[in-house]
């Protein structure tokens, strides 16, 4: 089990008061094996849950998210209804970029829209820097809802620099991220910088959450899929890396999820704890890339949420014979919980995963 130092963390932080410290998550982050397999789901905070629909009734999804109350009771609102071992903060990832002063809405059924896509030098060098005080409305959230979760470990949430910088460079969401692709090529110091940028600001935003109570950190690279080993290797890490080391001194677990990664899982690995496996990467075959050294998470197909119970309870059944083989294992989902998921099947998982033990 590797070491945490979490001497340098607040003193009534929940990892240092030992609120969370023993808590399965924490444990399988670190490499243990806790006498119950933790789990949580992705996107598990809203979508499927009639509580939230009926919360977020008339208030824009980055109104919610920057509203401490709203966000801190959106973000618990799982834990009480599936019984989930861990919280992730509700959030999305363009709020660091409003935070900042860049306009971006929300489309509902779209995603994040720039109306003014960042395609140039000069667009990029007007980027403004995030000013920390920009935070305080997410630290107020943090310190809320880990309030109300006393020994359930809350995971701070922070997008992943190439999604962001894709979603800036593209304008909105992309299939292929074409347009971003062309720019790393054409123009790479440019590039460059606006992956710095977007590394620094999405840095600050998981800080901000861990020094409010967060107990680890997990970054999202929704796009990643679309890259090359190669450039991801050359022209992204190091940005990636770049993010995550705004947590340096601060010794939470940091968790890496991309979507389509099983190529360049071992490369993500390097700079996290934990990886995150998406549902098309078998868990024992992901084990054995990574040389069975890194603690796992993972992934149950979402598209079998659907399906018969028989069937979805032997998928589950059989992801977690797979996660066996790993250091540990956190039970998740290979990508967000569906829109139109019913909620009573996601409670059944987290019974079923915590009576397989």
């Amino acid at each position: 089990m590797t070491p945490l130092d979490i001497s340098v963390l607040p003193p009534d932080h929940p990892l240092r008061d030992g609120r969370t410290a023993g808590s399965p998550l924490i444990r399988a982050y670190r490499g243990d094996r806790p006498e119950i397999r933790p789990v949580w789901f992705m996107r598990q905070a809203g979508r499927s849950l009639p509580e939230y629909r009926e919360l977020r009734l008339g208030t824009g999804m980055l109104d919610a998210c920057l509203n401490p109350e709203l966000a801190s009771e959106i973000t618990v609102q799982p834990v009480r209804r599936h019984g989930v071992d861990a919280a992730i903060f509700f959030s999305d990832i363009v709020v660091p970029v409003k935070l900042a002063g860049v306009d971006v809405r929300i489309v509902p059924g779209r995603g994040p829209v720039f109306d003014a896509p960042i395609r140039s030098a000069s667009d990029v060098l007007r980027l403004p820097p995030l000013d920390p005080d920009a935070l305080a409305p997410i630290r107020e959230a943090v310190a809320r809802a880990v309030a109300e979760l006393g020994g359930t470990p809350l995971i701070a949430f922070g997008g992943a620099p190439f999604t962001l910088a894709s979603y800036l460079v593209e304008g909105g969401p992309s299939k292929d991220q074409l347009r971003a692709r062309t720019m790393m090529y054409a123009d790479p110091h440019s590039w460059a910088g606006l992956l710095n940028w977007c590394a620094d600001i999405t840095g600050a935003f998981i800080r901000a959450q861990v020094e409010a109570g967060a107990s680890a950190a997990q970054l999202f690279d929704s796009w990643v899929g679309s890259l090359s080993r190669r450039d991801y290797q050359r022209r992204v890490l190091p940005h990636s890396e770049r993010a995550l080391s705004a947590l340096r001194g601060f010794e939470v677990p940091k968790v890496h999820f991309g979507v389509d990664s099983a190529q360049i899982l071992d490369l993500m690995a390097g700079i996290a704890d934990v990886v995150g496996v998406d549902w098309r990467l078998p868990l024992d075959e992901a084990d054995q890339r990574l040389g069975g050294t890194v603690p796992l998470q993972g992934n149950i197909d979402p598209a079998l949420l659907a399906a018969p119970w028989p069937t979805l309870a032997a998928h589950v059944r059989d992801v977690l014979d797979r996660g066996a083989s790993a250091p540990s294992h956190v039970v998740n989902l290979g990508h967000g919980v569906p829109p139109d998921t019913d909620p009573d099947v996601l409670t059944r998982i987290v019974e079923l995963v915590h009576e397989l033990g």
